[in-house]
């Protein structure tokens, strides 16, 4: 990969470091983002897939970082409708756990810490005549409900990704940075491809955003001494089949002072999540334990009237947050707020390390970064995501309701379940990735739920997905939904998108 240095390497496909390479990109700089894997599939596809304030960070005087989160909550709103849609949460009230004037404090301050736009505030409500009580166990007679946002994750991270391509960043995912040394005022970077390909890119800023590996690639792969570490924290959840009908969720306060969600999940089930525990295993191994997964069904089992077990578990993930060690005792009181750290000793090549953050703040993160970075960089333009759309994002009023209508009325032809699928993926992009068809034939193989094979070569093309995995369980939830057969169909497709030329 010959030429002059391009302006900076990003290390790290999850959200921070596709977040970075599209702020950068949109300012004019030559970017190149390289992931070692699928983009988001780490940490960034493991969440509880909430854009939040953070009502629990309260507790903990966390007053800046949930502010900044509930300003970002309400950008997201505007920039990702299809993506990113408001969420009601009912919170139980548990006599035994915070008194009721300390949780209605909280919520006040959550209402009020920040604008509130599109979203309605908190408000008292009756769990034994109401039917958010329904599912729950009679004990549990008043509650109050307050607003957040669902997001899918991997795919803001893809969207992201998009952007930052189409503003001139190259993407180059399954391919590591194997070593990184500073050389007459720039950064050597070894790439090493998972086909074996090997490649060199000189830099002139190295932004390492490897998440859960942020301290491999400072100390090992790029050798910076640094006094700052992560400090890797376990998140698990599960996937039962539905607890209930609403479309709301609940915030379910537990013995340990922790909060668990449980959240309405792909129509047809529930997500219960999440654990908080220390881990200091591989990242690339994680998963649920057997402690965990009994956490999760105890905590279900002592709000819902109907008991949970182990053999209701339809899925489980679990990914490591890679939060910023700032030397708490408990995993849960650690920092989730994040610290950039930049390292350019003696006038060399700067590296720019990002510690911790949450889904929500990525776009404040880069934000941020870039102006830690802009001493090094005299011309890069100024910011400009504040009020972007992100791909597919681009819908009158930002209402994703009056999109779909528009949509199924375009396209008949699509089953129901199919077309709220494909506008929520896609947003506007939609229109592109069907590519004028005018009926399911004109698609393709169809392996179910209106996945086509047409869509199976956008995601190759513009999303970079290579494998069934990136197609099933990060651009999509499908492998939630279709029969094993039709995910073996899936695969075998996608292994020939790989093998042509």
């Amino acid at each position: 990969m010959g030429g002059s240095a391009v302006d900076f390497l990003v290390i790290g496909g999850g959200i921070n470091g596709a977040g970075i390479a599209r702020d950068a990109a949109g300012r004019g700089a030559s970017v190149i983002l390289c992931e070692q894997g699928d983009l988001a599939g780490a940490t960034s596809s493991a969440s509880t897939k909430l854009i939040h304030g953070g009502l629990r960070y309260l507790e903990y005087y966390e007053f800046r970082l949930v502010r900044e989160a509930l300003f970002e909550r309400e950008r997201l709103l505007e920039a990702a409708p299809h993506i990113v849609w408001p969420l009601r949460f009912v919170l139980p009230h548990d006599a035994g756990q915070r008194p009721a004037w300390l949780v209605r404090l909280g919520l006040f301050l959550y209402d009020n810490l920040a604008p509130r736009g599109r979203l309605p505030g908190t408000k008292n409500v009756r769990l034994d005549t109401g039917p958010e009580g329904g599912p729950l166990k009679p004990g549990f007679t008043r509650g109050f409900t307050y607003s957040d946002c669902w997001v899918q994750d991997s795919r803001l991270v893809v969207l992201n990704a998009r952007d930052a391509a189409q503003r001139g960043a190259r993407i180059m995912t399954r391919t590591k940075c194997v070593s990184a040394r500073r050389e007459n005022g720039l950064w050597t970077c070894d790439l090493l491809s998972a086909s074996g390909q090997a490649s060199q890119v000189s830099a002139k800023i190295l932004v390492n955003a490897a998440g859960p590996w942020v301290s491999k690639v400072l100390t090992g792969t790029a050798g910076v001494n640094s006094a700052k570490h992560v400090r890797l924290i376990k998140g698990s959840h599960i996937i039962l089949p539905k607890l209930y009908d609403g479309d709301w969720a609940y915030i379910l306060q537990n013995t340990d002072r922790r909060i668990v969600f449980a959240i309405p999940y792909e129509n047809a089930f529930t997500l219960i999540g999440t654990t908080d525990i220390p881990y200091d295993g591989d990242p690339a191994d994680v998963a649920i334990s057997g402690d965990e997964r009994d956490y999760l069904l105890a905590i279900v089992s002592r709000y819902f009237a109907k008991p949970v077990t182990a053999q209701d578990i339809v899925w489980t993930y679990s990914g490591v947050r890679p939060l910023y060690d700032d030397a708490a005792a408990n995993a849960s009181a650690v920092t989730r707020d994040y610290v950039l750290d930049v390292d350019a000793s003696e006038g060399q090549a700067p590296i720019l390390s990002v510690f911790g953050g949450k889904i929500t703040t990525f776009r404040k993160l880069a934000e941020h970064a870039l102006e830690k970075l802009q001493p090094f960089m005299p011309g890069l333009g100024a910011p400009w995501t504040y009020g972007a759309k992100l791909p597919g994002g681009d819908m009158a009023g930002a209402d994703f309701g009056r999109f779909l209508t528009e949509f199924r009325a375009k396209y008949p032809w699509l089953a129901p379940e199919a077309a709220l699928r494909i506008a929520r993926a896609y947003g506007s992009c939609a229109h592109d990735m069907l590519g004028g068809a005018t009926g399911m034939a004109d698609l393709g193989e169809n392996f179910g739920l209106g996945l086509s094979q047409r869509e199976l070569s956008w995601l190759n093309s513009h999303e970079w997905a290579r494998t069934a995995e990136d197609v099933l369980w990060r651009r999509s939830k499908l492998g939630l939904h279709l029969t094993k057969d039709a995910q073996a169909a899936v695969g075998a497709a996608m292994a020939r998108l790989a093998a042509a030329p």
